[in-house]
């Protein structure tokens, strides 16, 4: 009996949704913890963590290799890739790039989401203490994400969406390496958050630069 095209379109769906299904769960949440640096993966204990079989973790392993988000070594699997300081540095000025250019062009087109950076701005401070670091940093993310947004650009969007987990694992890591770190990011923010309420273009790229350099001195001197 051969299959028909729906019974192969089905495998298709299924296929597709196991690897993304993987290949989420690993990018949200593996790879931004910083303890997984440097660890090989297991494809079995994720596998049967999320519930899929070994092979679409496989092929969800060969797309994050392909961002340079693991490494495939030969005879022993997948690493999470180390971040170097050359890559946090490159980082920074990228999203420094991005982040500057949508403040300006919020500003400049009236479309600055001030009532939601305040509403992430006021959940973040309900996030203190060192048990809360991760979702303290995924609203860190969504802060300067949701500014990007505005912008309107869903390419532009997609492209920082994709620093994601490195952005969220450089962020864990600045917090556990500097106390008080995170009443500094929330001072930072503030400033970044004012600066675009009042419409001050040159003051909200200069509080994001401000934000930014913070962060990478701490990542560095860790």
């Amino acid at each position: 009996m051969y299959a028909t095209v729906g019974d192969l379109m089905g495998v298709a769906v299924v296929s597709v949704s196991g690897r993304q299904k993987a290949y989420t769960y690993l990018k949200e949440t593996v790879l931004t913890d910083p303890e997984m640096q440097g660890v090989f993966l297991s494809e079995q204990e994720i596998a049967d963590r999320i519930g899929v079989s070994r092979t679409p973790i496989r092929e969800a392993l060969l797309m994050l290799a392909a961002e340079e988000l693991v490494e495939l070594v030969p005879k022993r699997g997948a690493r999470v890739a180390p971040l170097t300081g050359r890559e946090i540095g490159e980082l920074m000025e990228l999203r420094g790039i991005v982040e500057r250019y949508a403040a300006r062009q919020v500003i400049a087109e009236r479309r600055a989401p001030v009532a939601e950076l305040r509403a992430l701005l006021d959940r973040q401070r309900g996030l203190m203490g060192p048990e809360q670091a991760r979702e303290f940093i995924a609203v860190d993310h969504l802060f300067h994400a949701s500014m990007v947004a505005a912008v309107g650009n869903g390419l532009l969007e997609r492209h920082y969406d994709g620093l994601r987990s490195r952005q969220v694992r450089t962020g864990v890591t600045a917090l556990f390496a500097q106390q008080g770190r995170q009443e500094a990011v929330l001072v930072e923010h503030l400033a970044i958050l004012e600066a675009i309420a009042a419409g001050d273009a040159e003051g909200a790229c200069a509080a994001i630069d401000a934000h930014l350099a913070s962060t990478l001195k701490v990542l560095l001197a860790g």
